[in-house]
């Protein structure tokens, strides 16, 4: 792999001498096996598959148009076991304390009164909910679902950038990465240790369920609609739940509880796992004006006859502003010293926080503490002079609204550019998805996004950032080599147990549901079974290049059948035969939907 480390910014894969770092050498050997062309063919593969399975997302206000294929670089992003231990920790740590948070201030809220956050701060929160106050969700639960944005200074030190409490999207790709991945490199993932992240699904059908008021309880996705940027994800993820995807025209209230129309006739609902912001939910509780919702939703959840999740109201706890003291809440309700540090943050409500941020607006990063998705920032150094001051009008104006944060020089991570045909560095962040129920489930990795535009330090795809598979190892690295093992198919976990210098090997894979299967096969396609005699011509070599033949054999055939797919007409779409016809954010413009649905990217 040729490339250029740098020593001004933390590189994941190389040391500033250039060396690459244990847990990366597996890949940095296979790259080099494969070979550039090689491995640009394959790119283009990858973005054939993902146009073809309609892995997309939405970009508002966009001339060249709002929906496009997710950028995917496959150069994964490697997260040695020890440094995933204390991620996994800090996480653990972090979403305990802000659940517990919200469990007081929704409540007698002893952390205002006793100082350690100002009242002011949470109540002036555009964000926190009175309507829900004095409502305990079924097990005290929040935050069901947390996207923590975390990032690593110049010294390669985590620190967290940012919570996502409300609707933190992009695990689908996380997953969609995955798939691609060891279908189209399956080879990459030979003998590495990777943890496998496919379960993410089976464990948030589980929370859901848990949470359910009544016993085997029916759970349904809420979306916006079609033109919604992470339409894609709701959609994914209720195909591999196995739950109804709805829009708020599917539901209604009626006898005190929610219901769902089907075909089959009404059926009750008893979990919403909603990806609608708090003031489109209900009409009758927050915005009139809107048609995303349900009314009289509020009115049950209150009652306890369903449960939402994340909760309404979490999204105070993900405000930019009242960001700056989770360490305080950390020792306050845990009585424990936090383990991940905070980006320092200047809050615009403090005057002599305000005085710094317009007096050095030049060297800062200014976020509006209720905006995502890369909205409403300001790059300080990378801003020219009328953009500043156009900026700190609107600051001045309403200082609440605004924090202000140092530049971190995030690390960087080899990422292939087809236009160069060679990798260069690109700055990373990593968001892990929490999933906080009676027990703590994190997935393996997270979501790794990339500043595809060159020099860029904004990874969010809605303003031209992409993502990278992200691997949890079962070990600090460098792998043990093993001369023969299974072609990873899916998302398995492979452990292998080699005989006889390498030659004969068992696999045993798990999968993410539980189940557990075994194959004795060798190098995939057109292998040898174990137990086949050997002859001393079957060496090392001639394994390797088996091996190589049977992985290129798989990949030929994935592309060939999405090359096929791509030709493929697409069938005509289905009449609407729904009595009222569309629904009404269908007929919406796009550009009116952007508030409602805009998520956490």
């Amino acid at each position: 792999m040729k490339y250029e480390p740098g020593n001004r910014f933390y590189d994941e894969m190389f040391t500033p001498g250039g060396q690459v770092r244990p847990h990366y050498a597996g890949v940095q050997a296979y790259v080099d096996d494969l070979g550039v062309p090689e491995f640009a063919r394959r790119h283009e593969l990858l973005d054939l598959a993902f146009r073809n399975q309609g892995i997309t997302f939405t970009v508002y206000g966009d001339a060249q148009g709002t929906e496009r294929t997710f950028p995917f670089d496959p150069v994964p992003r490697i997260v040695p076991a020890s440094e995933w231990g204390q991620i996994e920790a800090g996480l653990t740590q972090r979403v305990r304390a802000l659940n517990a948070f919200l469990q007081d201030i929704y409540s007698e809220a002893q952390i205002l009164g006793d100082g350690v956050i100002p009242a002011e701060l949470v109540y002036t929160s555009a964000h926190f909910r009175r309507e829900v106050h004095g409502v305990r969700p079924p097990g005290g639960i929040f935050t069901h679902v947390v996207g923590t944005d975390l990032i690593r200074d110049e010294q390669g030190d985590y620190l967290v950038l940012e919570d996502n409490l409300r609707s933190p999207s992009g695990v689908s790709y996380l997953l969609a990465n995955r798939q691609a991945m060891t279908r189209i490199y399956p080879g990459m993932f030979e003998g590495q240790g990777v943890r496998p992240v496919g379960h993410y699904a089976t464990a948030l059908l589980a929370l859901l369920q848990s949470v359910s008021p009544r016993e085997n309880g029916t759970a349904v996705v809420l979306t916006p609609g079609m033109y919604n940027s992470a339409y894609f994800e709701h959609a994914y993820l209720a195909q591999q739940m196995g739950i109804e995807l709805v829009e708020g025209r599917d539901l209604f209230v009626d006898a005190g509880r929610v219901w769902m129309r089907s075909t089959g006739g009404r059926r009750q609902v008893d979990v919403i796992y909603r990806r609608i912001d708090d003031d489109f939910l209900d009409p009758l509780a927050f915005r009139r004006d809107s048609t995303l919702g349900v009314a009289g939703l509020i009115e049950v959840y209150r009652q306890g006859r369903v449960a939402i999740a994340n909760a309404v109201g979490t999204g105070v706890a993900d405000d930019k502003a009242v960001y700056a003291y989770v360490p305080d809440m950390i020792r306050y309700y845990l009585n424990e010293t936090p383990l991940l540090r905070n980006v320092p943050t200047f809050l615009g409500w403090n005057a002599d926080h305000l005085d710094h941020m317009l007096a050095n607006a030049g060297e800062l990063v200014f976020k509006a503490v209720g905006e995502a998705g890369g909205y409403g920032m300001l790059i300080g150094p990378a801003s020219t002079q009328a953009e500043q001051e156009a900026y700190l009008e609107r600051v001045r104006r309403d200082p609440r609204e605004f924090i202000a944060q140092p530049v971190v020089g995030l690390s960087r991570h080899p990422t292939f550019y087809p236009d160069g045909r060679q990798f260069e560095a690109a700055h990373i962040d990593l968001r892990p998805y929490v999933l906080y129920g009676q027990n703590v489930t994190i997935v393996p990795g997270g979501l790794t996004r990339v500043a595809l535009t060159r020099g860029s330090l904004v990874v969010n795809s809605s303003q031209g950032g992409g993502s990278k598979d992200t691997w949890v190892l079962e070990h600090d690295g460098p792998a043990t080599p093993v001369a023969m093992s299974q072609l990873l198919h899916g998302d398995t976990q492979s452990q292998a147990q080699t005989q006889g210098q390498g030659r004969q090997s068992q696999s045993q894979s798990q999968t993410g549901g539980g189940t557990q299967s075994q194959s004795q096969f060798q190098g995939g396609f057109g292998s040898v079974p174990l137990g086949a005699e050997t002859t001393p011509a079957d060496d090392a070599h001639t394994a390797h290049v088996r091996e190589r033949a049977a992985e290129e054999a798989q990949v030929e055939a994935y592309g060939q059948s999405q090359e096929a797919w791509g030709r493929v007409p697409a069938p005509p779409s289905a009449p609407d035969e729904s009595p009222g016809g569309h629904s009404y954010q269908q007929q919406l413009e796009k550009a009116e939907l952007d508030s409602p649905t805009q998520e956490d990217r």
